[in-house]
């Protein structure tokens, strides 16, 4: 979607760099579903929802990563994301808004909702509102930077989803003028961006043939 390189171009500035951080998915879902846990998904959505400049990198990591494990998530595919792409594209930022909040209460997570909300709050000037959702978008996007260093196979960063993949292209800068190349892994997919010399190692999970 282009509107994704458009918010980015105010996203980029406050791109933050934090510790790589070692990717558990077993101990992230135990930890999502353990009441006890200081990374059960209850006590870490409502900090995300309500002050998420809170939350530290293992935080972020358990967010992000964990959404595979939570249920009922929003899907590009589904009729209420797609009204809500309809009026995006259409320019209908009032509905973008009211039913990006309806889909945002249900999949907080969701890379492309935040997107269009940010987008949204932008065109009607809601300040408070961007500046929000633009600090949940940072450290969703860390957390995938967190998790590697895209130099090699070994160290790729990784992703949800396709999707995920592009809005991080998008925080990297790299654009068109980047080359892919893709293998299939036995747990997903390792994407290669090349520009020159420059190769940027992307993973795409499985996570249905990891677990």
């Amino acid at each position: 979607m282009n509107y994704k390189i458009l918010v980015f171009l105010l996203v980029i500035p406050f791109f933050a760099y934090g510790q790589k951080t070692k990717l558990d998915l077993k101990s992230i879902e135990k930890n999502l579903k353990n009441s006890s846990s200081p990374y059960n998904y209850e006590k870490l959505i409502f900090k995300f929802k309500g002050l998420p400049k809170s939350l530290d990198s293992a935080e972020a990591q358990h967010l992000y990563y964990g959404r595979n494990f939570i249920k009922d998530k929003v899907s590009q595919t589904g009729d209420e994301f797609k009204s809500l792409a309809e009026a995006f594209k259409n320019n209908n930022f009032a509905d973008c808004i009211r039913l990006g909040k309806i889909l945002y209460n249900k999949d907080s997570t969701n890379l492309d909702v935040i997107l269009i909300l940010l987008r949204a709050y932008d065109q009607t000037k809601d300040v408070s509102n961007f500046t929000h959702h633009i600090s949940q978008l940072r450290l969703l996007t860390d957390a995938i930077k967190n998790s590697g260093d895209g130099k090699s196979e070994k160290t790729a960063y990784k992703v949800n989803s396709v999707g995920d993949e592009y809005i991080f292209l998008n925080v990297m800068n790299i654009g068109q003028d980047y080359t892919r190349g893709s293998r299939p892994l036995k747990d997903g997919v390792i994407d290669v961006w090349e520009k020159g010399d420059s190769k940027i190692y992307i993973k795409v999970l499985y996570l249905d043939l990891i677990f």
